[in-house]
């Protein structure tokens, strides 16, 4: 039985897959208010399950 392990996303990837820049991200980290996001050495990784989530959850504020 062989689970596959979705690898951890750096920031290029999370800047791809939600369309924004790299900076935007670190932004977003300093102010608190990203996708959940750990530091892994000098690196910040996300789970790409937890920024699904996060996008999942934001409230566009459409009527």
């Amino acid at each position: 039985m062989s689970e596959e392990i979705e690898r951890l996303w750096g920031v290029d990837d999370v800047s791809a897959y939600l369309g924004v820049p790299v900076s935007t991200l670190y932004t977003w980290r300093y102010l608190g208010s990203g996708p959940p996001g750990r530091r892994v050495g000098r690196y910040v990784r996300y789970d790409p399950s937890e920024v699904r989530r996060w996008f999942a959850q934001l409230d566009d504020g459409a009527a």
